[in-house]
């Protein structure tokens, strides 16, 4: 079968069957029906947020949901309420129903929020913290504290995010001296929780594991689930080594962070928690080589000090011997002095005593007239008794002696004293 149709200018075709509109005229009349509807035009609906965004441009978008179906909705930045927009909240919004024509998207273009109660992922939530903080999972007395100088870092995030790049850039940067580990696993869906214990289970089976960080970017409460499952919470509480929680940004809070031994506000501060930054730690060797040289040093000259101190105190102790010792040489010197003067003056009077002997010596007797009459027998003659008439005698001067014979003998004495 064939057909012919003609283009008008209402945006439709007429072909053999019916009218063909495009798909901009289709848009174009759902956005009249709708707003000027006036029910649509000026509405309220109460609901909870999920996927929220707020890009630079400073507009909201997010969704609102109940149990059976989700509205897609827009405020821009010269609505109110927006600082009660938040995933998990529940909330009341005003505005009107139309059609986002370049998409073909109905939206709920609202113009003010306030606030309603705790939406139903948020009570969840809430209901699940408290029962697991009344169990104990998130005392802080159990919680450990993180390696100085880890070794071996494992990572449980998805393989394929930028937090795995962050994290990796941050530690080669500040600590490139510990090794990286990445345990790969989904990060959202309904299959990240089991992925998730899964991850713990095989770091428990790890020996040389020193800390662990558990990661994923930012996102809607739904897209942060995971984080929230009891499963969850109970792999990170029995972890044999400690856990760093860095789990959506810093305005993201999980159960995964209450169980958690630190929360890190985002991936790449939780690398710059989980290890030291090679430049402080050279700073910090520096310094303590500084001290320990200060103290050695302070040491070295307590300890001198103090043994002048004692020298001191020995030596107002001890006797002072320097002027004993002057007083013996000076009478060494004394005696020596004295000795030679005794010893001069014994030559002295040996010398007189040897000459007075000298005076009275034979020979000198002798050289005043004397002389010495000896015996035949040559022994010296001491009285004229000796001779007889007729003997030889003999007669020694003081320059020689003579022989001669006895005429006569007179025992009579003819010396006078002069």
């Amino acid at each position: 079968m064939t057909s012919t149709y003609d283009s008008d200018d209402t945006g439709s075709e007429q072909t053999g069957l019916q009218t063909a509109y495009t798909v901009s005229a289709v848009a174009d009349y759902l956005k009249a029906a709708l707003e000027s509807d006036p029910r649509l035009a000026d509405l309220t609906v109460v609901g909870e947020v999920s996927g929220y965004r707020n890009p630079s441009s400073g507009h909201h978008y997010f969704a609102l949901r109940d149990e059976q179906s989700v509205l897609r909705c827009v405020m821009f930045r010269s609505g109110r309420g927006g600082q009660f927009i938040a995933d998990g909240t529940q909330v009341i919004c005003h505005g009107r129903i139309s059609i986002y024509t370049a998409r073909g998207d109905l939206q709920f273009y609202v113009d003010q929020v306030e606030p309603d109660g705790v939406g139903a992922l948020q009570k969840a939530y809430e209901e699940m913290r408290k029962r697991l903080e009344a169990e104990g999972l998130f005392e802080q007395d159990r919680k450990r504290a993180l390696p100085e100088l880890p070794d071996r870092i494992a990572v449980i995030t998805s393989p394929t995010g930028a937090v795995i790049q962050d994290i990796l850039n941050v530690l080669s940067r500040r600590y490139p001296l510990a090794e990286l580990i990445l345990i790969p696993t989904s990060v959202q869906g309904e299959k990240a929780a089991p992925e998730i214990v899964q991850a713990f289970q095989a770091l428990n089976a790890m020996d040389d594991v020193d800390v662990a960080i558990v990661a994923r970017g930012g996102g809607s409460l739904e897209d942060l689930w995971a984080f929230n499952e009891e499963i969850v919470a109970r792999a990170i509480f029995a972890s044999n080594v400690p856990v760093i929680s860095a789990v959506g940004h810093e305005t993201d809070t999980t159960i995964a962070d209450y169980v958690a031994d630190r929360r890190a506000p985002t991936p790449s501060a939780a690398a710059e928690i989980v290890a030291p930054d090679v430049r402080d730690l050279g700073g910090y060797v520096a310094g303590f080589a500084s001290r320990i040289d200060e103290i050695i040093g302070r040491t070295v000259r307590d300890s001198r000090s103090q043994f002048e101190l004692a020298i001191d105190r020995m030596n107002m102790r001890v006797p002072d011997t320097a002027e004993p010792r002057q007083r013996i040489d000076d009478l060494l010197t004394r005696a020596r002095l004295a000795g030679q003067h005794l010893v001069e003056s014994s030559k002295q009077r040996l010398a007189t005593v040897e000459a007075s002997l000298n005076a009275l010596g034979p020979a000198k007797i002798l050289d005043r007239g004397y002389t010495i009459t000896r015996l035949a027998d040559g022994t010296a003659a001491t009285s004229a008794g000796q001779f007889a008439t007729g003997d030889k005698l003999g007669v020694t001067f003081g320059d020689g002696s003579v022989e001669t014979t006895v005429d006569e003998v007179d025992q009579s004495s003819n010396i006078v004293d002069s």
